[in-house]
């Protein structure tokens, strides 16, 4: 029963709360005794509906959590009871044993993201659905959102999340945490999912920025977790450096007003410098594992920029030298477009158009918004003003944050006169 009685938007507002704090940790507690994933989501999108139905009239209760829990754990069971009877089917009979022993929730919900995770990454599951899979699981991503992270369509995410869920279930993959000889070759997809989440919470694209500043908290602490459980993994200490530096630097990406300011332009005395430091520390100590890979080089990167926090100027050239190692182990067209513009910046944007231009044929990138603002920037600086503008209303077309909406059209309307 809940304290007060609340009025729909109250009653909103509380549901969206919870979902934020608790979504990825309900959807694992209920995916890990059920064995299956679609399931657990569904019974969980059923409580926040029947939140926003009852919550109004029934009052917000002491628990959200709890509440949220009972009831999804109730419609997962009955679900399960539907299916036996359509179906006869044992693993149905499971779900129904596992659960309905356990009529009182927890006080204390566990945590079971991270054992999800490592689950997600089970190697029955194809690999280019793990850390999506983990990302609309574990913190609610949908599907369009998720596509455009990795650069795929909707369409095709969406099938393969299917996929990866029909294999959970029908392949009975354990809800535990791996042995310790298998977690090195699960890591990369954990880290990878951790690494689109926080992206995607700094961006602050389609998140509010409440949500966004709890998601990149959520990511950093789990890969906090990660560093506990392998201590020796130079990557995952990577992901935790790299994430730290560009926490650092959270409050310095909007100005007073709320406007998007892109880093060369960031004020340095509003970067976090403990959070540098402690960032240093640990990719100091990745280093001395001498294995590097991706997230070290990510993290290097953002120690280059940091640097300007003590010196007032960024090393160019080791950023372009850190994109071309980068480049080299990823191939991935997102560190080919920062390459360009690092390139620019070292070179002349001439360079930097060359570089670029070797990704016009990309299919991927017709819809990537960092793309066409990259080039807009590129082809400007050259005097190119026409394509320059084309280019920027390309970009502000794809860019749904309108803080940084905003600085694209700031920049498309100082492009000199025609």
């Amino acid at each position: 029963m809940g304290d007060v009685i609340v009025d729909g938007e109250r009653a909103r507002a509380a549901a969206e709360s919870a979902a934020r704090r608790s979504y990825g940790k309900l959807v694992a507690y209920l995916a890990s005794r059920s064995r299956d994933v679609a399931s657990a989501e569904d019974a969980l999108s059923a409580a926040f509906e029947a939140a926003l139905q009852r919550w109004p009239e029934q009052g917000i209760p002491a628990s959200p959590e709890a509440w949220l829990l009972t009831v999804a754990r109730h419609h997962a069971i009955d679900a399960a009871r539907r299916r036996q009877v359509r179906e006869a089917a044992e693993p149905d009979l499971v779900l129904l044993t596992t659960l309905s022993h356990e009529e009182e929730p927890p006080r204390v919900i566990p945590d079971d993201r991270l054992l999800l995770m490592f689950a997600c990454a089970h190697p029955a599951i194809e690999a280019a659905a793990r850390a999506p899979l983990m990302l609309q699981t574990i913190l609610g991503f949908d599907a369009a959102s998720i596509a455009s992270a990795f650069l795929v369509s909707p369409t095709a995410m969406g099938q393969r999340l299917w996929r990866a869920k029909t294999k959970i279930k029908q392949a009975g993959i354990p809800w535990r945490l791996p042995d310790r000889d298998d977690l090195p070759d699960r890591l990369d997809s954990v880290l990878t999912a951790i690494y689109a989440a926080y992206t995607q919470a700094c961006a602050d694209a389609a998140l509010t920025h409440a949500r966004g500043a709890a998601l990149a908290q959520d990511c950093l602490w789990m890969g906090e977790l990660v560093v506990a459980l392998l201590p020796q993994a130079p990557e995952a200490l990577g992901l935790l450096a790299l994430m730290l530096h560009t926490q650092a630097r959270r409050d310095a990406r909007r100005d007073a007003r709320g406007n998007y300011v892109p880093l060369d332009r960031q004020v340095t005395a509003a970067w976090d410098s403990a959070l540098i430091e402690r960032a240093e520390t640990v990719l100091h100590r990745a280093g001395q594992l001498q294995r590097p890979g991706r997230f070290q080089l990510e993290a290097a990167l953002q120690s280059v920029h940091a640097a300007r926090h003590r010196t007032g100027r960024t090393d160019w050239t080791a950023v372009v030298q850190l994109y071309d190692a980068l480049w080299t182990v990823t191939g991935s067209p997102v560190v080919a477009i920062n390459r360009a513009a690092a390139i620019g910046q070292a070179r002349g944007a001439a360079d930097g158009l060359a570089a670029l231009a070797a990704l016009s044929d990309d299919p991927r990138l017709v819809e990537y918004q960092p793309y066409w603002a990259t080039r807009a920037a590129l082809l400007a600086a050259t005097g190119a003003v026409e394509a320059a503008d084309a280019a920027y209303h390309r970009a502000i077309a794809l860019q749904s944050d309108p803080t940084v909406r905003r600085f694209l059209e700031s920049q498309r309307a100082a492009l000199p006169a025609r």
